[in-house]
C-alpha cells in the first residue's frame, strides 16, 4: 500500500491538496487495505490516519498497518470531533474532502465540527485517477475474478433447457460462482431472454428462457474485491435471420475495437471503432450506452469508453488499464445483442482476459 500513498501524495502536492480525507469505500480499501463498512482516511504528507468505531478497530489494525488509527466513539467522540482534533495536532488549515462520496449532511456536520480556522474544500477523482491503472496484484485479483466467471458461464450453460426461466438461470450462475471461491456476485445477474434483451439493464424474471431467440447474460464474480464483467448474448435452438445479422454486426464491432485500442488512444476514438461500424450497418440509434468502462475494486469505475461532448477532452487509454468492451444492439419488440469482454491496455495494444466462448 505504501507505493499507492507515494502515488496520492505526489497527486496531492500537484494539486496544492495538504490534506485529504477519503470517506469512498472503494478508494479507503485501495489506499489502506481496510475493508470494513465504516471508516475514514485522512492523510496529509506525512501522516496517515484512518477513523473507524469498536466494530473494525482489530480489523483495522490488521488490514492497515500503515494508519494510525482512531476510534470514534458516538456520542463521546464521534467523527467531527476526531477530525478537529486531528486538524489541530497536525496543524491543517484546510481540509479537501471527497465531493462525490459526501453528502450535505455528513458535510455540514464535519464543518460545524472544525475550527473556524481549518477549511472543508471539495476534492475531485484524485484517488480514482490513480484507481485507473492497476498494479500487478490487482490485475491478478481481476485475472482470477474473470476466469472464474468463465467457467461459472460455461457450467450453467451446458444445463440449461427452454423451460428454465430467467431467474433460475441467475440463481444456478451465482451459485456456480459462489461454489467456485466468488466472495460476492459483482452486481445483480441480468439473464433477459426474447423481448427482455431489448432491455440493457434488464431484470430476471419468471419467464422462460425459451428457444430461438436471443438470451443476453451479462454477469461477474468478485474475488479480494474485485470484479469480474463478462456479457453473453446464446441461444436455445435454431434462431431466425435477424439474431445472426444482428449478432455478427455487434460482434465485427467489438472485434474491430479489440483490434484497433491501445495505448495513448482518447477513450471516444476507443467508443468510435465500434460505434461506427454498428451506424454504417444501419442500427446506429439502438447502441445506446457507450462502448465500455473500467473495472476494478468497483464494477464501473473510470475510465468510461464513450463519446466526448462537444469541446470536452478525453481520456487517454495508458498501460494498466482495465476496461470492458462492450457494443450492443437493442431492438423492442425482438430483443438485443450484447458481446462483452474484459482487456487489459498494453505497451502493444490490449490483451484480452474474458474468454468464455462465443457462438461464432
Amino acid at each position: 500500500m505504501q507505493h499507492r500513498l507515494a502515488r496520492l501524495r505526489a497527486a496531492m502536492a500537484e494539486q496544492q491538496v495538504t490534506a485529504l480525507l477519503v470517506g469512498s469505500a472503494a478508494n479507503r480499501r485501495y489506499l489502506s487495505g481496510f475493508n470494513g463498512s465504516y471508516g475514514w482516511l485522512l492523510i496529509t504528507p506525512d501522516s496517515a490516519l484512518l477513523f473507524t468505531d469498536v466494530r473494525y478497530t482489530i480489523q483495522a489494525a490488521r488490514q492497515a498497518p500503515n494508519f494510525t488509527l482512531r476510534q470514534v466513539s458516538n456520542p463521546d467522540r464521534p467523527l467531527p470531533t476526531l477530525l478537529a482534533e486531528s486538524a489541530a495536532e497536525l496543524g491543517l488549515s484546510a481540509i479537501s474532502c471527497e465531493a462525490a462520496h459526501l453528502s450535505l449532511a455528513a458535510y455540514q456536520q464535519l464543518r460545524q465540527g472544525l475550527s473556524e480556522g481549518v477549511e472543508l474544500k471539495p476534492s475531485e477523482g484524485l484517488v480514482e485517477t490513480l484507481r485507473e491503472t492497476k498494479d500487478a496484484s490487482e490485475i491478478a485479483s481481476l485475472r482470477h475474478a474473470i476466469a472464474l466467471t468463465d467457467r461459472a458461464l460455461v457450467s450453467v450453460i451446458e444445463q440449461l433447457t427452454p423451460q428454465t426461466t430467467e431467474r433460475e438461470v441467475a440463481w444456478m450462475l451465482e451459485v456456480a460462482m459462489r461454489t467456485a471461491g466468488a466472495e460476492a456476485v459483482s452486481f445483480p445477474i441480468i439473464v433477459a431472454a426474447g423481448p427482455n434483451s431489448a432491455l440493457p439493464h434488464a431484470q430476471p424474471g419468471d419467464a422462460a428462457i425459451g428457444q430461438g431467440r436471443p438470451i443476453v447474460i451479462d454477469m461477474g464474480a468478485r474475488v479480494d474485491g474485485y470484479h469480474g464483467d463478462l456479457t453473453r448474448t446464446i441461444l436455445l435452438g435454431e434462431p431466425d435471420a435477424r439474431f445472426w445479422e444482428i449478432y455478427h454486426i455487434v460482434l465485427s464491432a467489438q472485434r474491430r475495437a479489440i483490434r484497433g485500442i491501445g495505448p495513448g488512444m482518447p477513450v471516444h476514438a476507443a467508443d468510435a471503432l465500434a460505434r461506427d461500424l454498428i451506424t454504417e450497418a444501419g442500427y446506429g440509434a439502438h447502441f445506446g450506452h457507450g462502448l465500455g468502462h473500467g473495472v476494478g475494486l468497483e464494477i464501473h469505475e473510470g475510465p468510461g469508453l464513450r463519446r466526448a461532448a462537444a469541446g470536452s477532452s478525453s481520456t487517454l487509454l495508458r498501460p494498466g488499464m482495465v476496461v470492458s468492451v462492450e457494443p450492443g444492439i437493442y431492438l423492442e419488440g425482438w430483443g438485443g445483442v450484447r458481446i462483452e469482454d474484459l482487456v487489459l491496455i498494453t505497451e502493444q495494444g490490449c490483451e484480452v482476459l474474458s474468454q468464455a466462448p462465443k457462438l461464432a
